[in-house]
């Protein structure tokens, strides 16, 4: 007679998975808010919804990173890149006004290898207690023969909440109104498959400095910038007509999706420094800048939108915050049907 099988001969290893769960607990337990009813680990996660709110509406948002995980691969740069994911949901049901409050996560692979899974939600951990958003559960799936060794597939989703009077729309925002830009980390999550084309062809010292703080490397897998505290930190003491997110589509594909028809944003090129790595890019790739404001945030990972006599409190507050702040133009009327990002 042939021997019995197991799940692990088919290469489910159902203690690693254990092992996995055990080893993120801690980190998880720190996001923790007092929303969350129950223990991580169960079916199902439970979070109610605070009292403070008087008419509250859910907003939710799902995401991953893209192909930023293949220099992830690659490079062995997991301890980050969960800092990605988190980023790439909060930031944008942010924009709506909706503060976070809960997180799951997919982690898919061929077969587990705890440690390095463990840094990847580790990080997942940490964006979510920057942004003061829970991590209640998520799904670790070890699937034999879909992944190649070392490789992984992740993907997030996030639940935020607001009031119902206060949902951010951008239908109020009208000629005038000031566009503000506050500072990425750098490249975020958007645009790899671009980077990769350009690493493969130049194939330049990834370890040479780029900047006094930063090699290429480093530069290139730094994680998204978190918006959460200091946006909602503003948002309690004044009014934000509209945000945009710059993630797929840069500077001229995300601004007008929270612009009235009749509006344009105009933007001043000199209005802010393009940084380093994007100047790296623009020159190793050869890109037009109409090409880079498309593809990449070009060191503008969040856009605020406010009335003129608000700029100088609201830009005061945002760099109490942390954040570098930058006037980067105004609304004006739209022309015809002219594009709604226009940058000289």
């Amino acid at each position: 007679m042939k021997p019995s099988l197991s799940y692990r001969d088919a290469g489910v290893d159902i203690q690693a998975g254990d092992a996995l769960v055990e080893n993120i607990k801690p980190f998880a337990k720190k996001t923790m808010r007092p929303e969350v009813l129950g223990q991580l680990g169960g079916f199902g996660a439970l979070v109610e919804i605070s009292k403070k709110y008087q008419n509250p509406v859910l907003v939710a948002g799902t995401d991953g990173v893209g192909t930023k995980l293949k220099l992830a691969f690659e490079w062995n740069w997991h301890h980050t890149i969960g800092i990605d994911l988190v980023a790439m949901s909060v930031n944008d049901i942010l924009v709506q006004g909706a503060e976070p409050l809960f997180f799951l996560d997919y982690f898919a692979c061929g077969k587990l290898n705890v440690e390095q899974a463990t840094e990847v939600i580790k990080g997942i951990a940490a964006g979510c207690e920057q942004s003061g958003c829970a991590l209640i559960g998520g799904e670790t799936a070890e699937m034999p023969g879909m992944y190649p060794v070392g490789e992984y597939d992740l993907a997030g989703f996030a639940v935020g909440v607001v009031e119902k009077d206060h949902i951010i729309t951008g239908q109020n925002i009208q000629a005038g109104d000031v566009i503000l830009g506050l500072a990425s980390n750098g490249i975020h999550s958007n645009g790899y498959s671009l980077v990769r084309r350009i690493i493969e062809e130049q194939q330049p010292d990834l370890d040479e400095k780029l900047t006094t703080s930063q090699t290429l490397r480093e530069a290139l897998m730094a994680p998204t910038r978190l918006y959460v505290k200091p946006i909602l930190a503003t948002l309690a003491q004044f009014q934000i007509k509209g945000m945009a997110h710059i993630t797929g589509g840069g500077l001229t594909e995300n601004i007008p999706r929270i612009l009235p028809q009749n509006t344009v944003a105009q933007l001043s090129a000199q209005a802010w420094p393009l940084p380093e790595l994007f100047q790296w890019l623009r020159d190793a790739g050869q890109l037009s800048m109409p090409e880079m404001y498309r593809t990449f945030n070009c060191g503008i990972g969040m856009v605020v939108i406010v009335a003129a006599k608000e700029v100088a409190a609201i830009s005061a507050l945002l760099t109490q915050q942390g954040e570098t702040v930058y006037q980067l133009g105004h609304i004006r009327e739209r022309q015809s049907d002219e594009h709604q990002t226009q940058i000289h």
